[in-house]
């Protein structure tokens, strides 16, 4: 194998490694979906945005409902929340609790 052939090789298999790692870091790093039930009544927004669909932003606009309304009463009064709709509460009911 002439030397150019080995330096070729070498570059193609450094580039290879590099495409890679990304991919393989991402994973490593992924989260199983947490089951665990959130309370809407006491959660902290570390807790909501365990929720699927909710965000920093949310999890405030859900606090900030709660001390504007009092309680939940029910796990649906989570619509009232400007920006739940009906598709991200049929995503994140079966993890809430009142």
């Amino acid at each position: 194998m002439t030397l150019r052939k080995k330096n070729l090789a070498w570059v193609v298999l450094l580039a290879l490694g590099l495409s890679l790692t990304p991919a393989v870091t991402l994973a490593q790093k992924a989260k199983p979906p947490s089951t665990e039930k959130v309370n809407l009544n006491n959660a902290t927004e570390d807790q909501l945005q365990t929720l699927p669909g909710v965000g920093p932003a949310m999890a405030k606009k859900i606090i900030e409902y709660r001390s504007k309304n009092g309680k939940f009463s029910k796990i649906e009064d989570i619509l009232n929340v400007k920006g739940i709709g009906e598709k991200k509460f049929q995503r994140m009911k079966d993890r809430l609790v009142v």
